[in-house]
């Protein structure tokens, strides 16, 4: 063996494998940017509901792959987990001790796909927002009434 595969095989020994942009794959659960359809932040996927676009892009992608933040508790990756396993999607949990993404999941495709939008917005959900009135507020309508009627 010549001196270099001697020293490469020794450095990949002690510090594994070497990897094509580990940073990138670090930021997306373990794929690179290229491959993935899409994309919810660690807020979104501790929201309640499910978004839709991540199920409308299970179809139009079958072949992906469902990559989830192992350092979110299972309550909240659950519901992806089910939406993926009903449309026949692997899916993996990704721990990384040294790197914490701001990535909650990412759906990507075995090969390059280079999609340039691939980040989802909040929902916004149209709730009405009640607002409670006060015994006060009250109170002083029922004395401005009764100062009108004199």
């Amino acid at each position: 063996m010549s001196r270099l595969k001697v020293e490469d095989y020794l450095e990949q020994g002690i510090h594994g494998p070497k990897e094509i942009k580990a940073g990138e794959r670090r930021e997306y659960l373990g794929t690179l940017r290229e491959r993935v359809v899409i994309v919810l932040k660690r807020s979104q996927v501790f929201e309640t509901n499910v978004y839709p676009e991540i199920e409308q892009m299970m179809k139009q992608y079958p072949r992906s792959n469902l990559f989830l933040n192992g350092q979110m508790d299972y309550q909240y990756l659950g519901k992806y987990i089910k939406l993926a396993m009903s449309h026949d999607i692997p899916y993996k949990i990704v721990l990384n001790k040294d790197h914490n993404s701001d990535l909650g999941l990412v759906l990507a495709e075995s090969i390059a796909i280079n999609k340039e939008e691939i980040y989802i917005e909040k929902q916004i959900h149209a709730q009405q927002v009640f607002k409670k009135k006060s015994f006060t507020a009250f109170f002083k309508r029922c004395v401005k009434k009764l100062l009108k009627k004199r």
